[in-house]
């Protein structure tokens, strides 16, 4: 049972930064779609707003980030990644002459 638990919260630390990236994007998405549209009427003076995409923007680099790190810290455990990405080790000291 305590296996299951923890592999749930696992999934759940996985699962809240996906959702946040996602709904980060269409925050974006939204902003710029919102932006372009007004082009098309002639009644309103299009205005970007900066808020709603920034506030998407950092939504997004920390769930899709905090994700990546995710990955790539399990994968150095499990050592997968490429020899420039691997921990390095020190070098052993010199003997003295």
């Amino acid at each position: 049972m305590k296996l299951l638990i923890a592999r749930f919260i696992a999934v759940l630390f996985l699962v809240i930064p996906g959702v946040l990236a996602c709904f980060g994007f269409l925050k974006m998405k939204d902003a710029l779609f919102i932006y372009f549209s007004d082009f098309g009427n002639d009644a309103v003076q299009p205005q970007f707003d900066w808020l709603t995409f920034l506030l998407g923007l950092v939504m997004f680099v920390a769930g899709a980030g905090f994700i990546g790190g995710w990955i790539f810290f399990r994968d150095r455990k499990r050592n997968y990644v490429a020899p420039r990405f691997k921990k390095k080790r020190p070098r052993p000291p010199k003997p003295q002459a």
